[in-house]
């Protein structure tokens, strides 16, 4: 087996208001639920194992684009929203934080009584995965949280988190059981994080002397799982740079949704009459579902979907957010007794996005596209964990936003 991913994220502290965890639960459900229906269930586990995908996600969801909120926020909603309807999407979520990890093996328990799926075995791959990002990969990091998410068919998903005070960080592992191959040669699919110096991993391909005590894994280098880590990592910064995000895709979006560049694409007229802010968010919800894995290396775009609980890049549009989750949970109910053109539509904005960037040579800079978030947030019931968005003053303006 080979671990997924792992990301290092910035510490961040504070509880998800309750405002914004129901709308989390909605739509992150609405999201896996399409993704099922057009992809599989195996499709679900591939992206959540993805820890740049997840972390676009919970971008997408409102929460703070670069924290280490998102796995604890994320996990919560999913874990609320799929559940009960387990039975219909055949994917189930067990664990969570702290005293709900140590739930783990009941829970995989009982859904192996309602599947006939190996319960035992899953017990020992949830132990496993939490035994070895804890205690073989010495790291610095304690595990405090551990998600299962297992398939009706058997097919596994671990995403968990470890602490490091000293770094003021947390590691997010990801595992994949289709990539796991052995427990004590390489698991992980992925690591994200930062190569913060020497890194004791005894369950890498070339530790096997360590695994038996004859030497120290401290000197060695594993090479392989440090170019891994050195990808992927969330910077400390809490607003969005302009290194964080790339212009030319964003500026596909927001083309699409201001300059009216839908009316080319006959496929997207039934998406008529929404505003351009919801056009939007929906752009951005369709890469999520619909988007190869080379479209989510900058996170933080996904930010401009519905903002970020903290206020960056600008306040959670709470109108927009209740728009995007009616219009994509009635088009997954409609598809589902046979009339699928709004959701075929909703698909549509992505390749719509993806045409019209191959022209696109963005002139607007990120900080007006921030300013012009900003003062129009309260025209979509803008909200943060600080209180309701204002109107701009007169002698601050708003800025007219020139894509072209």
């Amino acid at each position: 087996m080979k671990r997924s991913g792992f990301a290092d994220l910035p510490l961040h502290y504070g509880r998800v208001p309750g405002w914004l965890a129901q709308r989390m639960s909605k739509l992150g459900g609405a999201i896996i639920e399409d993704i099922a229906a057009h992809y599989g269930k195996s499709e679900v586990l591939r992206r959540i194992s993805n820890p740049l995908w997840f972390q676009s996600v919970g971008a997408v969801l409102g929460m703070d684009w670069h924290s280490s909120g998102i796995t604890t926020s994320v996990m919560g909603a999913l874990k609320s929203a799929i559940n009960p309807m387990s039975k219909d999407l055949g994917i189930y979520i067990c664990g969570g934080r702290g005293k709900h990890s140590r739930k783990t093996p009941d829970e995989l328990m009982k859904v192996a009584d309602k599947t006939g799926i190996n319960g035992d075995y899953l017990v020992r791959c949830s132990r496993l995965s939490a035994k070895i990002d804890n205690t073989a990969i010495q790291d610095g990091f304690q595990i405090y949280l551990h998600t299962f998410i297992v398939t009706d068919q058997g097919e596994w998903a671990v995403v968990q988190q470890g602490l490091n005070d000293k770094s003021g960080y947390a590691r997010r592992y990801h595992w994949h059981s289709s990539k796991v191959k052995s427990f004590v040669e390489e698991p992980h699919a992925f690591i994200y994080g930062e190569n913060r110096g020497h890194i004791l991993n005894l369950v890498h391909r070339d530790a096997g002397e360590i695994q038996a005590g004859i030497i120290k894994i401290s000197k060695e280098n594993p090479d392989k799982m440090m170019a891994e880590i050195s990808k992927i990592i969330m910077p400390s910064h809490h607003e969005v740079r302009g290194k964080d995000v790339n212009l030319k895709r964003l500026g596909g979006v927001l083309a699409l949704a201001y300059e009216k560049q839908f009316k080319d694409f006959e496929s997207l007229l039934l998406l008529r009459g929404m505003g351009p802010r919801t056009i939007q968010s929906l752009a951005l919800v369709s890469e999520v579902i619909h988007g190869t894995p080379t479209r989510f290396r900058d996170p933080a775009r996904f930010s401009f979907a519905h903002g970020g609980k903290d206020g960056h890049p600008a306040p959670v549009p709470v109108n927009v957010y209740d728009e995007t989750i009616d219009i994509l949970k009635k088009s997954i109910n409609r598809a589902k007794i046979g009339y699928s053109e709004k959701n075929l539509a909703i698909k549509g904005l992505h390749r719509a996005v993806e045409m019209i960037e191959k022209n696109y040579s963005p002139c607007a800079d990120l900080e007006k596209i921030i300013m012009e978030e900003r003062n129009g947030s309260y025209k979509h019931g803008g909200r943060t964990v600080f209180g309701k968005a204002k109107k701009p003053s007169k002698n601050c303006g708003e800025i007219q936003l020139k894509l072209f």
